[in-house]
């Protein structure tokens, strides 16, 4: 029975991103997932194909076609459906995992990571909010999931049962990453980023370097895609940030 021809048994979201559904196949419970930039779609098979044997609690592969991957349905609950205590706990479980994730040898063929030079002249161009703008020292190149972030990250009791959205793969700044998921998660709650960073097992002084560089691509993201609140609430956030 191929993808298209399994029943749903209804919507839902695994993960923070794509038309994402439950299906049924032959008794199993599985997932959905339809892309429209079919160098996305690609990029997530490429990455879920490479994590086959690894150590992670990452979804498997059943079946691709184009703009369709159909893949298991993993257990467990977002991190942004927790309350604050259960979220941060689960967040800190995160920490290794990432971690074991950058050990890991990635496929050929992922997406280029993203480029600082870019984001940072884009964000000056675009005349937001004044920041320490620069790229910090490279810490290596590895295997990176793209977008660490609650909603892409799936627990029940004290540890993390799904790591799901890989479409962002690439090959990239291991301390970026790290970065990048402290900051965002630090919004939510300031604890957050001192708990990922330690149970990382990373300088919080490197990690904290690239702030202002994720500040800067969150502010990009809003002022295209909004809502326009969200950009709103994080200029002043940064209009703070700078005088602090």
């Amino acid at each position: 029975m191929s993808a298209h021809d399994a029943g749903s048994v209804g919507m839902m979201r695994q993960g923070a991103v794509g038309m994402v559904r439950r299906v049924e196949r032959d008794g199993r419970h599985l997932v959905e997932k339809r892309l429209t930039d079919p160098a996305r779609h690609d990029n997530e098979v490429r990455a879920l194909r490479a994590l086959e044997r690894a150590d992670l609690p990452t979804p498997e592969l059943v079946d691709e076609r184009p703009g369709v991957i159909v893949m298991t349905e993993m257990p467990g609950e977002r991190l942004d459906a927790q309350d604050p205590e259960t979220r941060l706990a689960r967040l800190r479980a995160s920490g290794p995992l990432l971690r074991r994730l950058h050990e890991e040898t990635p496929p050929k063929g992922l997406l280029p990571a993203p480029d600082d030079a870019t984001i940072i002249a884009r964000y000056r161009r675009a005349g937001g909010p004044p920041l320490p703008l620069r790229i910090p020292p490279a810490s290596g190149l590895v295997f990176c999931h793209g977008d660490w972030t609650d909603g892409n990250l799936l627990a029940t009791g004290a540890g993390i049962t799904g790591i799901v959205d890989w479409e962002a793969a690439h090959v990239g700044d291991p301390i970026r990453e790290l970065a990048r998921a402290a900051w965002g998660a630090g919004r939510k709650d300031a604890r957050s980023a001192h708990a990922l960073i330690e149970a990382y097992g990373a300088d919080p002084a490197l990690v904290h370097a690239w702030d202002a560089i994720h500040a800067a691509e969150l502010w990009l993201w809003f002022a295209k895609a909004g809502p326009p609140e969200y950009l709103h609430q994080l200029t002043r956030e940064l209009h703070e940030w700078r005088r602090g």
